[in-house]
């Protein structure tokens, strides 16, 4: 991921690794990586992409001469990918390399999430969805109202990184409303009526990019049917999905559930509007 090379770099640089960034500064028609994507590089080690392919294997090549030669002048080559690199995208791209310094972390700006993500539950679903999430650069609220409800690693026993955070709360309908503008909310708790009372605050905020929560078509028809007794409006209720995860991807497993929940949280994402400064400050209810 872009943010671990990233911080993968201000590491090496506390522990004087010599190394070269790689920098794509421009990229012009088809081309594997875009502006602004970096690669980390030292003797011995490289962090990140700019694209693979024989354009990445001559970028290796330069910034390990530049680090075995004691080279701290920064320099930019120019690769037609096609007629030079014998790659079928067939653009151009423009490298920079230059020394890891300060400087460079400088002008290192720090990635955007993909997605902020309110999830709720640490069931065996939320904890095969929470460990997929830790590959990609998202921001996880994770939160459950029960003390013994999460593991401590991420179902290949790794550590959970700082994007995920883990929160026993009271309440956990009330944290609702701390989650910041277009935040996506997925629920699927242990208990239903838990999961209805988070859907309705959720349903509630005008901004919210997402609200998915788990279970059957009959949940779903129940919630619908429970929502409006207490008044919600039917365009309203209608901007809840469930069941959640992208349709055609068959079986039943947290894994699988996971992978088709994390696809449709990227599609959803992707596809959501830009918001005025008027809009990120609307809170209504129904």
């Amino acid at each position: 991921m872009d943010r671990d090379t990233r911080l993968a770099a201000m590491h090496w640089l506390e522990q004087r690794v010599p190394a070269v960034v790689v920098e794509i500064v421009e990229a012009r028609g088809s081309a594997p990586r875009g502006a602004g994507t970096r690669m980390l590089v030292s003797a011995v080690q490289a962090i990140g992409t700019i694209g693979g392919g024989h354009l990445e294997f001559k970028a290796l090549a330069t910034a390990k001469a530049m680090l075995c030669a004691r080279d701290t002048t920064p320099r930019r080559e120019r690769y037609p990918l096609g007629p030079a690199l014998g790659q079928c995208c067939g653009g151009v791209v423009e490298l920079e390399y230059a020394l890891l310094d300060d400087g460079a972390i400088a002008r290192w700006p720090g990635s955007a999430p993909l997605l902020t993500l309110q999830m709720h539950g640490a069931g065996h679903v939320g904890h095969a969805i929470a460990t997929l999430l830790t590959t990609l650069d998202v921001h996880v609220d994770w939160i459950d109202e029960r003390d013994d409800a999460f593991a401590p690693t991420t179902t290949l026993g790794t550590p959970w990184p700082d994007n995920v955070r883990r929160r026993v709360v009271d309440g956990a309908e009330g944290e609702v409303s701390a989650a910041p503008p277009g935040a996506l909310f997925l629920v699927l708790t242990h208990d239903h009526a838990l999961d209805l009372r988070i859907v309705e605050a959720a349903l509630k905020r005008d901004d919210a990019g997402f609200v998915g929560v788990i279970g059957s078509k009959s949940k779903r028809e129940r919630f619908r049917h429970r929502l409006a007794q207490r008044g919600m409006r039917d365009e309203r209720v209608a901007r809840m999905r469930c069941p959640v995860g992208l349709a055609g991807i068959a079986g039943k497993q947290p894994e699988v559930i996971a992978l088709a929940v994390v696809a449709q949280l990227m599609q959803e994402a992707a596809a959501q509007p830009a918001l005025s400064p008027d809009a990120l400050r609307l809170r209504t209810t129904a």
